[in-house]
């Protein structure tokens, strides 16, 4: 019964990671939080949990991703090189630091942070890109990649709402900043997911199924389906209107953070 719940959370997450061009981290993380809390798992590990698990899912879906912008030519991959190291140490790290965090403290800041995102959604903080600018030295690089690496282990994401950003910041054209960031996800996932697990294993966790913060059921049947849902959520998007798309689904994420918000001060 559980994988089938996580299934349907796969197919959800898939598609609408697909349908609203964001990464599956911000949809899957609450979506887990919820299921978890109603299969009564103990509160002091279910957002560990549910991050935990989400960059673990992320493994499987920035492998199909990247592969296909580096197909379009879209993966800048020297500066991947300098981002992807500093990226998989900080998630490593930063999945320690988000083991160390209380669990109302977790939700709060996934909180604030899903209602930042649905800010830059619902406006569409699209500046233009200045063609003009370059990319900082490498070792400002590396220190970018380690920051967006430990918010991305305590968000529980990919990181491309922190790296795209980023790159289009310094003049990279949007195509190659979101297939670079797409291409970072990969190890951010790895590195975080082990980070979880390893950190996780030196807690009491009373709940079947998992190693450490990753939930083994969980992590299967949200990868299996939402690597076939994605595509298809994709393919509705182009039917639809992206514009009112992104500002539904920014309300959305409105509710989710403000939830997070209630349940960290009550």
């Amino acid at each position: 019964m559980e994988l089938i719940i996580f299934l349907a959370i796969g197919a959800l997450a898939g598609f609408a990671a697909g349908l609203f061009g964001v990464g599956g981290g911000t949809i899957i993380v609450p979506l887990l939080f919820i299921v978890f809390t109603q299969m009564d798992y103990h509160p002091d590990v279910i957002m560990h949990l549910a991050l935990g698990t989400s960059l673990a899912t992320i493994i499987v879906t920035s492998i199909s991703s990247f592969m296909a912008h580096h197909k379009n030519g879209a993966v800048l991959w020297p500066v991947f090189k300098n981002l992807a190291v500093p990226m998989a140490l900080g998630c490593f790290f930063g999945a320690g630091i988000a083991g160390w965090l209380s669990a109302l403290h977790l939700q709060m800041i996934v909180g604030v942070f899903l209602i930042w995102v649905a800010y830059t959604m619902f406006t569409g903080a699209k500046k233009a890109i200045d063609p003009t600018k370059t990319l900082p030295s490498t070792p400002q690089q590396l220190m970018a990649g380690s920051i967006i690496g430990v918010a991305s282990a305590i968000f529980g994401i990919g990181g491309g709402s922190l790296t795209v950003p980023y790159l289009t910041r310094y003049g990279v054209v949007m195509q190659k900043a979101v297939g670079t960031s797409a291409a970072c996800g990969l190890p951010i996932a790895i590195a975080g997911a082990l980070g979880f697990m390893i950190f996780g294993m030196n807690k009491d966790i009373e709940v079947p199924n998992t190693v450490g913060f990753v939930h083994i059921y969980a992590f299967l049947g949200i990868s299996i389906m939402s690597f076939f849902t994605a595509k298809l959520g994709a393919k509705t998007a182009h039917a639809l209107s992206p514009a009112v798309l992104k500002k539904c689904f920014a309300v959305l994420l409105v509710i989710v953070g403000i939830f997070f918000l209630v349940k960290g001060l009550s």
